[in-house]
């Protein structure tokens, strides 16, 4: 369904990412991990149209490399930021209705799905989401992205900075939005455990470069890799 070719990412002479490929399936989910600074949230920016990039993005096998951020929305692709780039002081109802702007004629049927998802948002619908907890912007910046009505999810480093309980909640919902919804996840995380539990596949980002790519069991078998991904 996406498909990346020979990436490169710059912001201004900086080279962020370099020669970047790789390709996710309809309702497939991988993951894309790596330290802190490997270029994980560019990567997903650059898609996006955030970035100026070289090489090729394609999107239901049509090239949209170049395309601004609003066309990649309209197209079907949501994006949650590792940034959360919530409105501090609006509501979480308002919040979530900024994602709805290119997708007005879903506002019910999305509110009613993202409601599903999280419960805890239908219960603090007036609330300001600079009162609220890491935990509860994170599922505002997923709610706010699946108000758009995507075929594609970008989701930027959702475990960062919340507590163990609240990350299992977290993979629940990526669960259930590729099971139920049959939505596609492209998902960034330091976190290759949590990775590990909703990927079919994963990519190593090393120093805006892919290092590695394959199925959990595979990279398993790469010894130096598996100790410094996956704990083993």
């Amino acid at each position: 369904m996406i498909a990346v070719e020979n990436l490169s990412a710059f912001y201004g002479k900086a080279q962020a990412l370099r020669d970047v490929s790789l390709h996710v399936e309809p309702g497939e989910t991988i993951a894309i991990v790596g330290a802190n600074g490997a270029g994980k949230s560019t990567l997903l920016d650059s898609i996006m149209g955030l970035v100026r990039t070289t090489g090729r993005i394609t999107f239901d096998g049509k090239d949209v490399t170049g395309n601004k951020p609003g066309a990649m929305v309209r197209l079907g692709i949501g994006y949650a930021p590792e940034r959360f780039n919530l409105f501090p002081h609006m509501t979480v109802r308002d919040n979530l209705l900024v994602g709805a702007y290119t997708a007005r004629d879903d506002i019910q049927k999305n509110m009613a799905a993202v409601h599903d998802l999280f419960p805890r948002l239908a219960e603090r619908t007036h609330q300001e989401t600079s009162t609220q907890s890491g935990g509860e912007r994170q599922m505002v910046s997923l709610g706010r992205a699946l108000m758009t009505s995507p075929r594609v999810l970008l989701v930027d480093e959702p475990t960062i900075g919340l507590a163990p309980k609240v990350c299992v909640e977290i993979a629940e919902v990526l669960r259930r939005l590729s099971a139920e919804l049959g939505l596609t996840v492209i998902v960034t995380e330091q976190n290759a455990n949590f990775a590990l539990s909703l990927a079919s596949r994963l990519y190593v980002l090393e120093a805006g470069h892919v290092t590695a790519e394959g199925t959990a069991e595979e990279l398993a078998k790469d010894d130096q890799l598996a100790k410094s991904y996956f704990g083993a």
